[in-house]
């Protein structure tokens, strides 16, 4: 990842308040990056690594994009939503899931991400999406389904080159450490900075395999996360602005769809409550959420009820 001139702050600190009172505290780490990979501002380091998880399913998903599954099969925008998802596991989200098999003939029983504890299906894991949509691409290019998470395994070779291509690095990014996730598919250790470079390209238009996962992902946000979900609330109030994927133990990604900026959060402790509110708290100080829409998503995720509340403190400064 090459750099250009770029701003850096302190890293964010984000407390909860019990009547005005701290109660705890949390500190967070933000990038920007443009499309062409520089470094545009950074609060804390740029360099801080770790597992993207599942805001990796965006890129993830590039492998169904890439290879005509969506042709063959007939899947639709709404399918490729949930290809992209952490769902909730409600029953629309899980017929749409199902969907993708049935257009692809392969029985839910080839899933291998874990059923949910008191649930009766894999269908119902909230990274059943993903699976699903690795399982389209290997019946597409006759790949063994039953070995489909192994990391030597064609579709996850694919998505790693794919990955690797976007973030312009040689060889198909073997120099990646990778750790499974905790559906069983391999995740990738990586700078904040890639991260947010990924998200820049997404979100540039330069793409036709990416642009559709944009549109379906700001679409169809309810397939994404599912009603009440930040990733869902942010991109149905911004109308197509923003493309917003979270990931576990911090992570929260976006992406300002049709500039080629990417913005990429961890929390360093892992909390949710406080990416969140680093997320409305950095979008509305760079302009890419309005007052109006910040306000509305803080009602949820700052104001955590009638006696708490998050403060964020920090900036970015963008060139």
């Amino acid at each position: 990842m090459t750099r250009g001139k770029r701003n850096q702050t302190a890293e964010l600190g984000v407390s909860l308040l019990r009547e005005g009172i701290i109660e705890s505290t949390h500190r967070a780490q933000a990038v920007v990056c443009d499309e062409r990979g520089r470094t545009l501002s950074v609060a804390g380091s740029g360099e801080t690594a770790t597992f993207a998880r599942s805001a990796l399913k965006p890129f993830q998903a590039l492998a169904v994009t890439s290879t005509g599954t969506l042709e063959r099969y007939g899947l639709t925008d709404k399918d490729l939503a949930i290809i992209c998802s952490s769902h909730q596991g409600k029953i629309d989200q899980v017929r749409q899931v199902f969907n993708v098999l049935w257009r692809c003939d392969i029985d839910p029983s080839a899933l291998q991400c874990p059923i949910p504890e008191g649930k009766q299906s894999p269908l119902e894991y909230n990274c059943s999406g993903k699976h699903a949509g690795m399982l389209a691409v290997c019946q597409q290019l006759n790949w063994l389904l039953n070995s489909y998470l192994q990391r030597n395994h064609p579709v996850q070779q694919l998505i790693l080159g794919k990955i690797a291509e976007l973030l312009r690095m040689p060889g198909a990014g073997e120099e990646f450490i990778s750790a499974h996730d905790d559906c069983g598919a391999p995740t990738y250790f990586m700078q904040l900075g890639q991260m947010a470079a990924l998200y820049a390209r997404l979100s540039s238009g330069e793409s036709l395999d990416m642009e559709r996962i944009v549109r379906a992902m700001t679409n169809h946000p309810a397939m994404v996360a599912g009603d009440g979900e930040f990733d869902t609330e942010l991109m149905r109030l911004t109308a197509g602005e923003i493309v917003s994927k979270a990931g576990a133990e911090g992570v929260q990604c976006i992406g300002k769809v049709g500039e080629g900026m990417g913005l990429a959060i961890k929390v360093i402790d892992g909390s949710k409550r406080a990416k969140y509110a680093a997320a409305i708290h950095l979008l509305r100080q760079v302009g890419w959420i309005s007052p109006t829409v910040a306000d509305s998503l803080a009602e949820t995720f700052v104001t955590l009820g009638k006696y708490k509340r998050l403060e964020v403190v920090g900036e970015l400064l963008l060139p």
